[in-house]
């Protein structure tokens, strides 16, 4: 295939096309705040490509970068090897190009060839983000949680700050029921990052799922964190609900009588809030009123 016959199928898959520039600006704007519009920025970025790339000037090359990375995610490799060649005639030493190249390895299914490819221009660049994540997706995508666990932990030894990769290497953990693990991931993350709510929210639902009581508490108060930070997350407010309910029927919890007074006015105090928060639907309302009626009583 060729930039004119992919071109030539823009207008079959509805992209808006209200010339070059506009095009140019849209996909500038995506690249900029990082949106994830892939099957427009594959029919956008074609057409700019096969009519208008010499007006693009070397922003084509940005085009051909974000148009392969796109047409990856679409499932369109012809179209990202368009684009691979175009980025490796002109920068054939580039690392981010060998990068994209290892890409299209693994979106054709090649997982081993890919991380040979890999670990050969690591041989290059040995501390480069971008490659070392790629064999960590490798692994995944292969089925070796073992092994992905095992790059991504000596990862964090030299980029403790990467909080992406502490989350990634939480969800690992979480596919093989280490949640004592996981829960030190989030710990990392809630330290370095203690004003956001969805670390909270996180932390509290793996303390949740760990289901002791000093879990159970962490949860509550994690949760209750989460709200403070974010009042609109309802998964938090779900989440601080349940954790209060089971707190107050636990066997195991101590000064029971105390603790299920408390835990119980928290529980009302949740109630209160899901019910003001599905006010104006009505049909929702009533699901939330008979999901809160089967927790049953808790005094």
């Amino acid at each position: 295939p060729t930039w004119k016959t992919m071109a030539e199928e823009v207008g079959a898959n509805g992209a808006v096309w209200s010339g070059w520039k506009a095009a140019r600006d849209a996909l500038r704007q995506w690249r900029e705040e990082s949106y994830r519009k892939s099957d427009r920025v594959v029919d956008l970025g074609r057409r700019l490509l096969e009519g208008y790339a010499s007006k693009l000037g070397d922003e084509a090359w940005d085009v051909h970068e974000q148009v392969c990375v796109a047409a990856l995610d679409c499932g369109e490799h012809d179209t990202a090897k368009l684009s691979l060649q175009a980025l490796q005639g002109r920068f054939s030493g580039s690392v981010r190009v060998k990068r994209l190249h290892g890409m299209c390895l693994e979106a054709e299914g090649e997982y081993d060839e890919a991380l040979k490819f890999y670990s050969s221009a690591l041989e290059e660049s040995a501390t480069n983000i971008p490659l070392l994540k790629r064999k960590v997706a490798v692994h995944r995508a292969k089925g070796d949680t073992a092994q992905a666990i095992k790059e991504l932990t000596e990862f964090l030894e030299v980029f403790m700050n990467d909080s992406e990769s502490w989350m990634e290497l939480s969800d690992l953990y979480i596919q093989q029921n280490d949640y004592e693990k996981a829960a030190f991931c989030l710990e990392e993350l809630v330290l370095a990052n203690p004003h956001h709510h969805l670390y909270h929210q996180r932390y509290a639902e793996i303390c949740y799922t760990q289901g002791t009581v000093d879990g159970l508490e962490l949860a509550r108060k994690h949760f209750a964190t989460a709200l403070k930070l974010n009042p609109d997350s309802m998964r938090a407010l779900y989440g601080f609900c349940l954790a209060s309910h089971t707190l107050c029927v636990h066997p195991k919890v101590k000064s029971r009588g105390e603790v299920k007074a408390r835990n119980s006015r928290y529980i009302d105090w949740a109630k209160a809030q899901l019910k003001h928060k599905y006010q104006l639907d009505n049909e929702k309302l009533r699901l939330v009123e008979r999901m809160l009626d089967s927790l049953g009583s808790s005094r």
